[in-house]
């Protein structure tokens, strides 16, 4: 046994006590006073008011922080379709990241189906029970189908991580570099390698963000995405097929300023990384192996700005940087929706943290390494504690602007200060 199997699998069974969350109650039942007002008689008095007026049911449920983590198990990350029951840690793990950076309660909930129409009707039968839903490990191009049925068909906010967590991320990451480079977005050539979830939310906020289609290049398993293919083709391929000559991947990057890669380990190699424009941006995201090995990627080319999925190189694209705080903010004002506004709020608030002075706290947290902005610091660190104020606070705000919020916010100071009190137990 390796020694990464062998520390991860005791991990989940430590102390004897198998997955990695539990319940725990929030009021006292330790007296027949309290089973009563728990259970009881005392139980049937907020039913009878839910009845009467369904919105009491974020006073006295915990609906209104409560989401779900549902999967069916068909693209679990990177380990493709392994099933509903093998996606289960992976659903634990996203709760306990929920918790940990925003305080949100999670169930995780597995579908043992491949239908998207039944885990539509599972999900929409379960809206009662939570004030969110995370769509997690959903293979493409199904996803696109359940999530938008599921956005038009129930009234709370639904979020496929895999496609926007990602793509928010990498678009705060993309607007600084094009700070930094002094390109402009709406300029920039890009070149997509994968066009699943991920790949065609990040091209579609590319777009939202300043850029223009017309410079994007798509490529999937099959090489390049062009007017006209006809094989392995999806609506969502057809969105973003190029009237390019190129056909390869290699032939795509020449030129390019940038690489957004979100599909598989090696597939770039140096030379075609060579080939790209001055002040090159590569975002190579499969994990845990880069489509680009970072160090062959530096010694390649020192005016790079690089970014991955891994923690153990700078510029790490993470979606615990996206799916907390975004749910933070929208529980927070009772959104009906996570809007295209709510999503790109949630981008520049990343992109304008990453420009500010980095507090002790980070350093310690990521073994006294200094970080300011530039090639090597472009997007915040996860441990950063005051993600939560720059991302739940401008999400919360835009569902407020866009009338997607049943409970407005006025007093913006005041939240984010309770914001800031509500997470110093996870800081100290």
């Amino acid at each position: 046994m390796d020694e990464l199997k062998e520390k991860a699998l005791a991990y989940h069974k430590l102390d004897g006590k198998p997955g990695k969350l539990e319940v725990v109650p929030t009021k006292p039942c330790q007296t027949a006073e309290d089973l009563s007002l728990a259970y009881t008689p005392g139980v049937a008095k907020p039913v009878l008011e839910i009845e009467q007026d369904p919105e009491t049911a974020y006073e006295y449920t915990n609906r209104g922080n409560l989401v779900a983590v549902i999967s069916n198990g068909t693209a679990i990350l990177g380990l493709g379709d392994r099933g509903a029951l093998a996606s289960k840690p992976v659903m634990e793990g996203k709760g306990v990241l929920f918790k940990r950076f925003a305080d949100v309660d999670v169930f995780d909930i597995e579908v043992d189906t491949h239908d998207p129409e039944k885990l539509i009707e599972v999900v929409k039968m379960l809206e009662p029970t939570f004030g969110g839903v995370n769509l997690e490990d959903i293979k493409a191009p199904e996803c696109f189908e359940i999530e938008n049925r599921l956005k038009a068909e129930t009234n709370i906010p639904i979020f496929h991580d895999d496609q926007h967590g990602t793509a928010i991320i990498a678009t705060a990451g993309l607007i600084n570099a094009a700070e930094i480079t002094g390109k402009k977005l709406s300029e920039m050539k890009i070149v997509y390698n994968g066009a699943g979830a991920a790949g065609i939310s990040c091209a579609r906020m590319f777009v939202a963000a300043g850029g223009k289609k017309e410079n994007v290049i798509m490529c999937d398993s099959k090489g390049v995405i062009f007017k006209g293919r006809t094989e392995r083709m999806t609506p969502q391929k057809e969105e973003f097929a190029s009237s390019t000559t190129a056909r390869t991947l290699a032939e795509a990057m020449k030129g390019a300023d940038v690489f957004m890669g979100l599909s598989v380990a090696d597939c770039v190699s140096p030379e075609m990384l060579a080939s790209m424009a001055s002040q090159p941006v590569v975002f190579a995201m499969s994990n845990p192996n880069p489509e680009i090995d970072y160090p062959t990627a530096v010694s390649v080319r020192k005016d790079l700005i690089m970014a991955t999925g891994r923690s153990d190189y700078p510029n790490q694209i993470n979606n615990v940087l996206g799916f907390p705080f975004i749910f933070r903010g929208a529980l927070d004002v009772r959104a009906t929706g996570i809007t295209e506004g709510m999503k790109m709020a949630a981008s520049k608030a990343l992109a304008e943290l990453a420009k500010q002075p980095v507090p002790e706290i980070v350093k310690r947290a990521y073994g006294g390494k200094e970080f300011s902005f530039g090639q090597n610091y472009i997007v915040p660190k996860p441990f950063d504690p005051r993600v939560i104020e720059y991302e739940a606070v401008a999400v919360a705000k835009a569902a407020c602007e866009e009338k997607v919020a049943r409970k407005p916010i006025t007093d913006w100071d005041a939240y984010r200060k309770d914001l800031v009190k509500r997470m110093e137990k996870y800081w100290k």
